[in-house]
């Protein structure tokens, strides 16, 4: 559904469970400003439209024990939809794949993958991705540190351009 269908409450309880998904309806109702019952049901049909695909923790990977993350950037020597379709699959499939993200350019996908080290990426590398069926390249860089992970969507822009428009 576009963006445009929903209104200033709508974005307003987005935004704010974008930020804390943990908080009380309660507290949510409070801070968009309005009673209680009413945001529940806004926040309940924006689930059932899609708005809101599910809650999560977000955790840290290597306090967890996952020193290694990836990207993977990988040609196919097919771009045929069933094809990409049994890559996409495939993917979905390997746990060590977090993201997997189609592209358009000189890479067909490109693939966040995390891994508690080194060898065990490796062993993924080569017994699982390069051998996968399709596959015909694969280019990896390895993430030396990250700046910014930030989920979501900058709902302070749609709101700017939303007041332009109006």
């Amino acid at each position: 559904m576009a963006s445009h269908k929903l209104d200033a409450i709508d974005r307003k309880i987005l935004t704010e469970l974008q930020a804390d998904g943990r908080m009380t309806n309660v507290e949510l109702a409070s801070r968009v400003g309005i009673s209680a019952p009413p945001c529940l049901r806004r926040v309940r049909a924006l689930e059932e439209q899609g708005f809101i695909r599910g809650y999560h923790a977000a955790v840290d990977a290597r306090e967890l024990g996952f020193e290694v993350q990836v990207f993977a950037m990988v040609g196919l020597q097919s771009q045929a939809e069933v094809d990409l379709s049994a890559f996409e699959a495939r993917c979905r499939d390997w746990p060590l794949v977090r993201e997997c993200h189609m592209l358009n350019g000189e890479v067909d996908f490109i693939l966040k993958c995390v891994a508690p080290d080194l060898s065990t990426f490796q062993s993924f590398l080569t017994e699982e991705l390069t051998a996968a069926p399709n596959v015909i390249s694969v280019k990896t860089s390895l993430v030396i540190r990250g700046a910014k992970d930030e989920p979501g969507v900058p709902f302070d822009i749609l709101e700017e351009r939303i007041a332009q428009i109006a």
